[in-house]
């Protein structure tokens, strides 16, 4: 009796699931490098299969978008089951929030970006379902500390951003180390009560007391862009907005991305003009007990000036979002470099001045921290929740100060 033996050699074989592959990889595109930039060969290329292959499995890049968007309240869903499956457990929950944020910050960021692209019908699935787990977080939230709902809702919205804070930068951290950083800084949240929060006193705004049409086109653009997001809006929408032709638009910016490139110019002329402010309010008689050099400004204090000016910035008009969710549009734009620059230059600043005030962090700890602190007050603005009342400013300041310690 003979028996035959299988072919030897490596044998190819099949995703056991491709869709959930091609949802992955869209996942990571969509959050590098945002929507528009992002193409259905894009994402093939990623998963390594054709765009055919891609098209079997959804009907566009929409469809994509929208998988991804649930896929990753799927993964809230569970990490939110996993964490309070014995009852409700402040320290389960952070842990599994933190593993989610470190491992797949996707799944707690893309619906930043998200809800300009998806339909009503498909924004109100997300929301809802978001919205659930923000009250069980909250729920666990105030049974651990006697907060109250209202406080407890402010810090789960918080929660959300920190965890999802890795997605805008590379730590340099490994992810077990990320997850520790996220721990601490979500329990310093935690320790916080928002309704608490002292007032803010908005610094005074930079601007030139004679407008022009050009800041009319660049305010227009701006409150546009808000709306719509920068692919949703056109030449000739920003000219109406204006009262003048889409044609005339081009006498002054030479494009779209021109305007865009306008708004963030100056959205970074206001946040260096907050520098200059804070650094002029911090007197170097404020000197830390630990001052190794008589007449140091106290890099505490000039963080939590900057905190106060960015809020200020970022809740008064909104260039500073606009420029922010938008950078996608302008990576690679030779005339971007110099806004670009800046923009990071202003981060290390903070990163800087975090680490001389907590010398016991080192660099990338207080890169966490920054990151995660100003994705507090972005996400917020970005998705608009409670920006209204009269309050918001000084609660945002409030709670990224909490997380930086200062």
């Amino acid at each position: 009796m003979s028996t035959s033996t299988p072919p030897s050699g490596p044998r190819r074989t099949r995703p056991a699931d491709r869709k959930r592959q091609l949802v992955d990889h869209a996942t990571t595109l969509f959050a590098e490098r945002g929507y528009q930039q992002v193409s259905v060969a894009d994402i093939a290329r990623a998963a390594g299969v054709t765009a055919p292959s891609v098209y079997r499995h959804f009907t566009d890049k929409l469809a994509l978008l929208d998988a991804a968007v649930i896929a990753a309240v799927d993964d809230l869903e569970s990490c939110t089951d996993r964490a309070l499956a014995g009852g409700e457990s402040m320290d389960r929950l952070v842990t599994r929030l933190c593993v989610l944020g470190a491992k797949r910050p996707e799944s707690t960021s893309l619906w930043r970006s998200a809800s300009q692209h998806l339909t009503d019908e498909q924004n109100r699935e997300v929301v809802l379902r978001t919205r659930e787990v923000l009250h069980r977080w909250a729920a666990t939230i105030d049974t651990a500390t006697g907060m109250g709902e209202r406080n407890a809702i402010q810090i789960a919205w918080a929660m959300l951003s920190v965890a999802g804070s890795l997605a805008v930068h590379n730590s340099r951290l490994s992810t077990t180390r990320a997850q520790a950083e996220l721990g601490v800084l979500v329990l310093r949240l935690v320790a916080l009560q928002p309704s608490s929060a002292p007032p803010l006193t908005a610094p005074p705004q930079i601007g030139t007391s004679t407008r022009t049409r050009r800041d009319e086109i660049l305010d227009a653009a701006a409150d546009l862009f808000a709306e719509r997001g920068y692919a949703g809006v056109g030449v000739d929408d920003i000219g109406a907005a204006v009262g003048i032709t889409g044609p005339s638009v081009y006498k002054h910016f030479s494009s779209k991305l021109a305007i865009l490139l306008g708004i963030g110019q100056r959205s970074g002329t206001r946040l260096e003009a907050g520098v200059m402010a804070a650094y002029a309010a911090v007197p170097n008689s404020a000197v830390r007990d630990d001052a190794t050099e008589p007449g140091t400004q106290d890099p505490a204090a000039l963080l939590a000036r900057l905190v106060d000016s960015y809020v200020g910035v970022i809740t008064s008009s909104p260039d500073l979002s606009v420029a922010f969710n938008n950078s996608y549009a302008l990576a690679g734009q030779p005339a971007a470099g110099d806004l670009l620059d800046v923009q990071r230059r202003y981060v290390t600043r903070w990163i800087d001045l975090l680490g001389a005030a907590h010398p016991d962090l080192n660099r990338a700890q207080a890169a966490i921290a920054v990151h995660a602190a100003l994705s507090i007050v972005n996400d917020a603005v970005r998705v608009r929740r409670g920006v209204n009342r009269p309050e918001f400013p000084a609660t945002m300041a409030y709670l990224m100060k909490g997380i930086l310690s200062v």
